[in-house]
């Protein structure tokens, strides 16, 4: 009678484990479809205007060649 026991407990802790595995690789299977997003270097630049305030458009050329004369 215990070694009945024992076994069945045995394969209820395997069956455990192995569904903790499945989740485990879904679950990283959805980050990892849900990580492409954005990436792209020029998403990921600011840049700072004149007057210091945080933009996402790089500044105008003109304004830099007038500075420079």
């Amino acid at each position: 009678m215990g070694r009945s026991q024992n076994s069945f407990i045995k394969n209820q802790k395997v069956k455990k484990r192995m569904q903790k595995r499945k989740e485990k690789e879904e679950k990283k299977k959805e980050r990892q479809e849900n990580n492409n997003k954005g990436g792209e270097l020029s998403d990921m630049i600011a840049y700072v205007d004149e007057f210091g305030n945080i933009v996402d458009t790089p500044p105008e050329e003109e304004t830099e060649k007038k500075k420079k004369e």
